[in-house]
């Protein structure tokens, strides 16, 4: 048996007015989730407990069998162990975002773009390192990681930082949150050392002469400390492997023990190498029984509050991840059986451009199972129609092993 879980990071949504109140997973076509629903099992998932932050770090946890609240330290800290980054005891990793902010005085800090207008890779690795060279100490380091995404490892415990997830500030006033970092004069001679520096940076003037946003400071958030935390083959007793553009998402398959594929031109984005992430899903069932493959470019679409472009990540979900994967399941040697998920980690709503935590929809193909099932469509309205909604990760894993404890 082979087991597979494709994920659209916040593909869900809430009912948008412009579409005659559908969700964009409703009004997108997709025809290969929405077939594979029908002739599958539809059902709810709780994927981030009460109490806790509707993260993708928490959610990805949950999708992968573990209760959160049982394990999760922050989410830096998976980042770190994905990029090589060892944490000594008493150092906290950061993540360190490349952004855009507007000054407009004392009291006003407008986050324009937490991405920094998703700045490329090569550009976000020239200026991390040029902050590493500049303000790296015993105190703080700094390492690139994909885009806007990198890290900042700090062996000062800055205790009682409260941080939050610029991306849920997308043109809002940041300035009281700023203030907080303020409050260590350590932090605070960095980080303003790190806006002049990044103000008058050659990437940076290069953006701006072609009309595009600057990174011109960065932003600390997810803090925490290395966790420790079974593998997924001491809790299933299953081996696998592991697909995303993601540092997060492949820092939690790192610390579960799982196979970690690099893909090239795998961005995160809208034009993620979609082709080559299907095929090395594929290649990998062919030696191992299960497999994660996560795309991120949804979320993306969500916290920007781009409909045309969810709308897009969501087909190309459907077209380019979905179709071929259950296509190649299908011509496997030996008729080989598999259970097949296609879900989502939470919702990003357009209207809000932040994560929800509210249960997401899951849908489940076995191979064995033929002819009509749920008879439902793939989307958020279609799984509040049925009557099973599993309130863990945990329970969502033993259903997908179909083991005793899947209970609600």
């Amino acid at each position: 048996m082979k087991y597979i879980i494709l994920v659209g990071d916040g593909m869900g949504d809430l009912p948008l007015s412009s579409l005659d109140s559908r969700t964009p997973l409703e009004a997108a076509n997709t025809p290969t989730m929405d077939n594979l629903c029908r002739q599958g099992e539809l059902f709810r998932l709780q994927t981030i407990p009460p109490g806790m932050p509707p993260g993708s770090d928490i959610a990805n946890l949950s999708l992968l069998g573990y209760e959160p609240q049982d394990f999760y330290t922050g989410r830096a800290p998976l980042e770190a162990v994905s990029m090589g980054i060892e944490l000594a005891e008493g150092e906290t990793a950061y993540r360190c975002n490349l952004v855009n902010l507007e000054k407009n005085g004392p009291d006003s800090l407008i986050m324009v773009d937490f991405s920094a207008g998703h700045i490329s890779t090569a550009e976000s690795t020239i200026i991390v390192n040029e902050l590493q060279r500049q303000l790296g100490s015993d105190l703080f380091r700094f390492y690139p990681g994909i885009s806007y995404r990198h890290l900042m490892i700090s062996k000062n415990s800055l205790a009682n930082l409260v941080t939050v997830p610029p991306h849920d500030y997308t043109g809002r006033n940041v300035a009281l949150y700023w203030e907080r970092y303020l409050q260590y004069p350590e932090l605070q001679n960095m980080l303003e050392t790190a806006w002049k520096l990044l103000e008058n940076h050659p990437v940076n003037k290069k953006r701006l002469q072609n009309g595009e946003l600057t990174a011109n400071s960065i932003w600390l958030w997810g803090e925490g400390k290395a966790p420790v935390m079974p593998t997924i083959e001491e809790q299933f007793g299953l081996q696998g492997s592991l697909i995303s553009a993601v540092d997060l998402l492949k820092g939690i398959g790192i610390y579960g023990g799982l196979d970690i594929i690099k893909v090239e031109g795998a961005t995160g984005y809208l034009d993620t190498n979609y082709g080559g992430k299907a095929a090395a899903a594929l290649a990998a069932l062919e030696h191992q029984d299960f497999v994660f493959v996560h795309v991120e470019a949804p979320d993306e679409a969500g916290h920007q509050g781009s409909l045309p472009d969810k709308i897009r990540a969501i087909e190309d979900f459907d077209s380019k991840i979905v179709k071929p994967i259950f296509a190649g399941l299908q011509t496997m040697e030996n008729n080989t059986d598999f259970r097949l998920v296609v879900c989502m980690d939470h919702l990003t709503p357009i209207s809000t451009r932040t994560h929800s935590d509210q249960p997401v929809p899951v849908l489940l193909y076995d191979s064995r199972q033929q002819g009509v099932q749920s008879g439902l469509s793939y989307s958020e309205k279609s799984a509040e129609k049925t009557d099973v909604l599993l309130a863990s990760g945990r329970n969502f894993f033993n259903k997908l092993l179909q083991r005793d404890g899947e209970t609600p």
